[in-house]
This record gives C-alpha cells, sequence and structure tokens, in this order.
C-alpha cells in the first residue's frame, strides 16, 4: 500500500495498462521514430557511403527510440520489471516458436554472399539489427504484454494484441513506396514473428532473448535480399518467412493462463500453457 501511495498519477496512470493505452504508446512511439527519422535526415543526405547511410538511414532513428523507451520505462520504475524475470511463465511446446526462428535465421546468415556484401556493410546491418530488436521488443513485448496483463487480460489476448500492434506499425511502409501487396505479405508475417517472440518471451522468461532473437532476424533478412549466395540453399532460405507464419499462427492456439497463473507457479503450483 505505501508503494501504492508513493506513486505519482503519471506513473499511476500508466499501471492501469490496457488495450489502449497500449496503442497510444505505440503511436506516440511511431510518430517519434518518424520525426526522429527526419532529423537525422541532413546527415543521411550528405553521406554516400552505403554502410554509413545504413547506419544514419535504420539504426540511430531506432536507437533514438530506444533510448525514449528506456527513459519511459524508468520514468515509470518499471525498468527492473521489464528487463527482469517475467511472472508467467511457459510450457516447453513454446520452443518450437524459438526454435523455428532461429533455424531460418542462421539458415539465412549461412547462405549470404559476405563478399560481395562486405565486411563493413554486415556490421551496419548487424548493429541496425540490434537496434530494432531492443527498440521494438522492447515497445511490443516489454510494454504492451505488461499494460495488457496489469489489466487482467487473458494470455491469449496479451499474445494477439502485441503481434497485432507489432503488425501495425509497418504499414507505414507504404509511404515509402512499398506496394500494397507487398506490404499486406510483411503484415501477415510481423504478425506471426510477434507470436513467436511472445511464446519466446514466456517460455524463456526473459525480454532479452526476443530481443536477440529479433536482433538476427532483420539483419539476416535484409542481407539475404541484397546478397544472395549462388546456391540452392539460398532459395532455401529466402522462404524462411513461410514455416514462421505457420508457426506463429498455428501454436497462438494453444496459449492458455494468465498472469495470475503465473503467480500461483511462484507459489509452487502449476500454470496453464
Amino acid at each position: 500500500m505505501a508503494e501504492h501511495m508513493q506513486r505519482t498519477q503519471w506513473q499511476q496512470f500508466w499501471d492501469r495498462g490496457g488495450w489502449w493505452r497500449s496503442l497510444l504508446l505505440v503511436a506516440a512511439y511511431y510518430g517519434l521514430y518518424q520525426l526522429g527519422s527526419f532529423a537525422f535526415l541532413p546527415l543521411l543526405q550528405a553521406t554516400s557511403d552505403p554502410a554509413l547511410q545504413i547506419v544514419v538511414g535504420t539504426a540511430l532513428p531506432i536507437v533514438l527510440g530506444a533510448l525514449l523507451l528506456i527513459a519511459f520505462a524508468a520514468s515509470l520504475r518499471w525498468l527492473p520489471d521489464v528487463f527482469g524475470r517475467q511472472p508467467v511463465t511457459g510450457a516447453g511446446w513454446m520452443w518450437i516458436a524459438v526454435a523455428i526462428v532461429l533455424v531460418t535465421n542462421v539458415l539465412r546468415f549461412a547462405t549470404i554472399d559476405y563478399g560481395k556484401a562486405g565486411a563493413s556493410i554486415v556490421a551496419a546491418w548487424l548493429f541496425a539489427g540490434l537496434a530494432i530488436g531492443l527498440a521494438e521488443e522492447l515497445l511490443t513485448r516489454g510494454f504492451v504484454v505488461r499494460f495488457m496483463r496489469n489489466a487482467g487480460y487473458r494470455e491469449v489476448s496479451v499474445a494477439l494484441v502485441s503481434a497485432l500492434l507489432f503488425a501495425a506499425m509497418h504499414v507505414g511502409n507504404m509511404l515509402s513506396g512499398q506496394s500494397l501487396f507487398a506490404t499486406l505479405l510483411q503484415l501477415a508475417y510481423t504478425f506471426a514473428f510477434g507470436l513467436c517472440m511472445y511464446l519466446a518471451l514466456r517460455v524463456t522468461g526473459s525480454l532479452i532473448w526476443p530481443v536477440l532473437l529479433h536482433a538476427s532476424t532483420d539483419p539476416s533478412v535484409y542481407l539475404l535480399t541484397q546478397y544472395p549466395g549462388d546456391s540452392s540453399l539460398a532459395k532455401i532460405a529466402e522462404l524462411g518467412n513461410v514455416p514462421v507464419i505457420l508457426v506463429g499462427i498455428v501454436l497462438i492456439f494453444f496459449v492458455r493462463g494468465s498472469q495470475g497463473d503465473g503467480r500461483r507457479l511462484n507459489n509452487g503450483a502449476t500454470p496453464a500453457a
């Protein structure tokens, strides 16, 4: 009770959670990210180095977004909880989601033409991937998951809302010239990928592992797209999105439980999956 009384109105507002606070935060983050992209535009236009263009045009705006999210978490005094042990654990079958994402990423990295890409391009994408993984997982599997749990939603709703909002952030890619069809395919993939990251959060018990899985995904996708190796295995690796979509959508039907189940686990009971 004493801790609750010490919370500011700002902190109490976000403590209540819920889907609309999740939507509000994601919209605010997306708007600030876009503004950050414009802020780095002069620096982007000043360089012709491809690796620097990746760092300035892709990584730095997301680094700024990640720093804002960390500052937001600090303002709520949530940092230890967000990056600490999760209150809801997972069942063994959830490792399927971790395995399929990890295998597809390893397969992509194994079939990239690194000679054509060059060390600087690879390093730039790895840095960008780490920034993307931290910012987007902190936002959706960190804050959104916590908001939904604080509002008392069942875990299947927690998973769906966090994945839907994660996918929704990619609609704006049409503004950069991406076709409607390509955007719809990307939304299907990002929704399913978001479900897999939720399952990774559950079964590992820590936000760090979805961050690292996500951090290895974007570089592997972009590097393979731009610098594919000349082998039949590369063709298979290019289809890696398909199993992720299938696994994410199928496994969500098996999600059970709530944050209350997780608390009972800490007291020695067995929660639902």
